[in-house]
């Protein structure tokens, strides 16, 4: 009796009574305005979330948005051997913390998932993927392989040794050729095996896809037969993201570039099915120089502290800075926006993936510092106030004590020179703050020891400053008044007015006004460097600022 299709692929899954079309009416299309992007991210729970996938997903959920479409997270864990637990719900709630946040899909493994198009885990998903499998084998384009990994390293030696293309496709796809009849007969005689796809394709042809960032491609065709259903029973991720986006109504497919030599298999899957493949868009990768070999190489888990998202978290870097980085990298007129517009939010911008480099993009630290400090800037002394203590509460609990002390004052002192049309720029990220705000607290000024007064001052002219400044602070001049205070005193005491004059005749003055404030910003900071020193003294109020300079005064007779 000849035997059928039908026979093996009702052998192989007996369970499945389910059709594609039956599929098909489980998941319509969806129903969305013309030009609407449905756009995915779609991690493996293997580890931390990488900087390159904060990237995609951030270009993912953008085009969504810009759209009118959807954004989804879906959680690809079938290689359970390097599944890491916990990690898929750290991936969704750091990407949130971005703002990236998913309008369906898997929300955490405690949550309940959001959408109609669910399961969105692919291990929950493998009724769906057998079904699809099925209809392959009966359609004549899938079959099983019992290649052990043994036979799968001797065919490779033989290929290495006639110095041809590894893998298993043409006459080097053994089990291809096998019959129906031992087909069946192994598998009933409890032989492992895998389901392949059986490849039309030949490398010789080639084809035209368009990528949305790239333009027309011409590839040369699939001719591996690829694994689509390992042995244990879970689909590999070639063949799992086909039947995915398909049912899940993916139309655009963000990746890095080094997903490009898999296009011709993904193309060859959907042509199988008679599915219509998304639209692809390879995104550049984000590059570091080596400085071990000097060449640009992918940013990396093992060697790079930049790929890890929680690097610049811990490091306080605001979240909207590194955003805005990653956005000069998706798109080239991003920075000349950002300029233009320093107080606008990024979901104005005109994202497009014509304005998108081809090439690996170099992780620029500099860059992200300036953007970074930029954005700090800008925001107004609430905000910064408020953001600032949700990092310190996490991560530094000096600076959350000093903000609970009084939050009044820190909003203060973040409001320092803020609220201008060029506000000043004192820090890149959260972690910057404390150290420069600090010496408010008197317990942290009054630790301060050998106070780091500009040498050229000698330490009577220190004293006869100070005492002059203690007797007039100037506290209810305005800001723009206050600094003619120390000018006048410093005229009294042969220090000229201006650095312009000083120059102009150095042996007539024992400096400039510069001098002299430099040494009430030493006393009453501790420093030579603080914000702005009239904004300083305003804060600590006459008393704080009164017993500061009597501790330096009673250091200096």
């Amino acid at each position: 009796m000849a035997h059928t299709l039908q026979e093996l692929a009702d052998l192989i899954f007996p369970q499945v009574s389910e059709t594609v079309a039956d599929l098909e009416a489980r998941y319509p299309r969806r129903q969305l305005p013309e030009g609407a992007m449905v756009t995915r991210f779609a991690p493996s729970p293997t580890g931390f979330l990488h900087t390159g996938s904060l990237f995609t997903a951030l270009v993912a959920y953008t085009v969504a948005k810009r759209t009118g479409g959807v954004y989804f997270f879906r959680l690809e864990d079938t290689d359970q051997k390097r599944e890491v637990a916990g990690t898929g719900d750290q991936l969704v709630d750091q990407l949130a913390w971005f703002g990236v946040v998913q309008d369906e899909g898997y929300m955490g493994a405690d949550r309940p998932e959001k959408g109609a198009y669910g399961p969105y885990v692919q291990s929950k998903r493998q009724a769906i993927y057998d079904v699809v499998i099925k209809h392959l084998i009966l359609a004549g384009r899938a079959y099983p392989c019992f290649c052990s990994k043994h036979d799968l390293d001797e065919l490779r030696a033989v290929q290495e040794a006639n110095k041809v293309v590894p893998g298993y496709y043409g006459s080097y796809a053994r089990c291809r050729k096998l019959s129906l009849t031992e087909q069946l007969r192994r598998i009933r005689a409890g032989e492992p095996y895998v389901i392949r796809f059986r490849s039309e394709g030949d490398v010789n042809r080639t084809f035209v896809i368009r990528d949305l960032v790239r333009g027309a491609l011409t590839l040369p065709e699939n001719d591996q037969d690829i694994v689509i259903r390992k042995s244990d029973g879970l689909p590999t991720y070639h063949f799992a993201h086909l039947v995915d986006d398909h049912f899940m109504g993916t139309n655009c497919v963000t990746r890095g570039e080094e997903w490009l030599s898999s296009l011709p298999i993904h193309a060859e899957l959907f042509k199988a099915m008679g599915w219509e493949a998304p639209q692809y868009a390879h995104l550049p990768v984000i590059m570091v120089n080596d400085a071990e070999t000097g060449n640009k190489r992918k940013l990396s888990k093992r060697k790079d502290r930049e790929a890890a998202v929680s690097y610049f978290i811990e490091q306080g870097y605001p979240k909207e800075g590194i955003i805005r980085y990653l956005l000069t990298i998706a798109n080239s007129n991003f920075e000349e926006w950002m300029r233009a517009n320093p107080r606008a939010d990024v979901s104005e911008f005109p994202f497009s993936f014509s304005k998108m480099s081809r090439d690996g993009a170099l992780f620029d630290l500099p860059k992200l510092n300036d953007i970074s400090q930029n954005y700090l800037a800008y925001m107004s002394a609430r905000d910064i106030a408020r953001a600032a203590n949700e990092w310190a509460v996490r991560f530094c609990p000096e600076l959350a004590a000093f903000i609970a002390a009084d939050p009044e004052r820190f909003e203060a002192i973040m409001n320092i020179e803020r609220d201008q049309p060029k506000p000043r720029k004192d820090y890149v990220k959260y972690s910057d703050i404390y150290p420069k705000v600090a010496f408010f607290d008197p317990a942290v000024y009054d630790r301060v020891e050998n106070l780091p007064f500009d040498e050229k001052v000698s330490p009577a002219d220190r004293r006869a400053i100070l005492e002059g400044f203690a007797q007039d602070m100037g506290l209810e001049r305005t800001a723009d008044t206050w600094f003619g205070l120390v000018k006048d005193l410093g005229a009294r005491l042969g220090f000229a007015p201006s650095m312009k004059e000083y120059k102009a005749d150095p042996s007539a003055f024992k400096g400039f006004s510069g001098d002299v404030a430099s040494v009430i910003r030493v006393a009453v900071t501790g420093s030579r460097n603080s914000p702005s020193l009239y904004h300083v003294l305003k804060i600590l109020g006459a008393d704080e600022i009164r017993r500061r300079v009597n501790r330096v005064l009673a250091t200096l007779r």
